[in-house]
């Protein structure tokens, strides 16, 4: 597939990359400029009347940032806060934006990532490419008193309050390389202005803060309710399905519960259809929770998904709480 074609020349400073590099220039000049001229008020921001956490990265592709966007939203809700979600809905095909999800809201019309979202926490999310406009549904349809703007952090015309960026090491991600030569989406020097960043690696010289995805029980895609640990499986051949931006931390998990896996890589927010899905064997399939989502109306019994659960250092939170106590927002 082209994509998986794509993703693989970003990871090395190959031919590819190497003719891509004057556009790559380029792309980065545009994005430097756009941002210092939203910084300086030479294009206008506008600000949204209660505190906005922005959660993004820098990089095209998985860096856990929709892991972590679901542990600070039950994790506000814990400290007593009202948060809700935006989100632009990339892969849903719904028009009449912005939309506030319902719970039978399928993936196929607001995104794989927003329904998940809101199905693992429970709280308000609206999905629109404008995030002004899905912050304003937010504020005038529920009880919001924080917003959380999913992979918001280039949507500069959204005021915010504290920005967190998640990156996968001081590499920040692939060749280093800005689009369409490497996966940046803008220079790595922006982080230097960001309130938080938290990296997946176990020493980073840019930050502290430090995220792991903990592994837990797989979940049945079909029948939800039914829940088996992932070392039952242990010692089994399987499929294993990933259409995520780094799967490869996926299938090394299974691998080290002790299961045979049957590689199957499909392109990032991935639209499936059940032909994707049929293999010529009877062995189980076990996919992520991203997938899962887009799979619920023609799962098949012994379909499972892989849940994790996020760990991160604890001063992270009591980092934003700290903040969030600072502003005031009538809430």
């Amino acid at each position: 597939m082209f994509t998986l074609w794509i993703q693989a020349q970003w990871q090395k400073r190959g031919l590819f990359a190497l003719l891509m590099l004057p556009l790559a220039g380029l792309y980065c000049l545009v994005m430097a400029l756009r941002r210092r001229a939203y910084g300086t008020g030479l294009i206008k921001s506008f600000p949204i009347d209660c505190p906005v956490i922005v959660v993004g990265n820098v990089s095209v592709g998985g860096t856990g940032k929709t892991p972590l966007v679901m542990w600070l939203v039950q994790n506000l809700v814990d400290a007593g806060y009202r948060p809700g979600v935006i989100s632009r809905g990339y892969g849903g095909s719904a028009t009449d934006l912005p939309m506030m999800l319902a719970d039978d809201t399928p993936a196929s019309v607001a995104g794989d990532e927003p329904v998940m979202i809101f199905r693992k926490t429970g709280r308000p999310v609206v999905i629109a490419p404008d995030r002004i406009a899905a912050a304003d549904m937010l504020l005038s349809d529920t009880d919001c008193n924080v917003i959380v703007s999913d992979d918001g952090l280039q949507h500069l015309r959204l005021q915010r309050d504290i920005e967190i960026a998640v990156i996968t090491s001081d590499r920040i991600a692939g060749n280093g390389w800005c689009l369409p030569a490497g996966p940046l989406r803008e220079p790595s020097s922006v982080l230097d202005d960001i309130d938080i960043t938290v990296t997946r690696a176990k020493q980073s010289g840019r930050t502290n803060w430090q995220l792991k995805l903990k592994e837990d029980d797989c979940v049945n895609v079909a029948s939800p309710g039914e829940r088996r640990a992932l070392e039952s499986f242990s010692g089994s051949t399987i499929h294993a399905v990933a259409g995520i931006g780094n799967p490869d931390d996926f299938f090394a998990s299974l691998r080290a519960a002790g299961l045979d896996i049957i590689e199957h890589r499909f392109p990032d927010h991935h639209a499936y259809k059940a032909a994707d899905l049929e293999f010529s064997d009877d062995l189980a399939v076990i996919m992520t929770e991203k997938d899962a989502v887009k799979c619920l109306s023609f799962a098949s019994p012994d379909w499972w998904s892989l849940t994790v659960s996020v760990v991160v250092d604890e001063g992270i939170l009591n980092n934003i709480v700290n903040k969030l106590e600072e502003i005031d927002y009538g809430g």
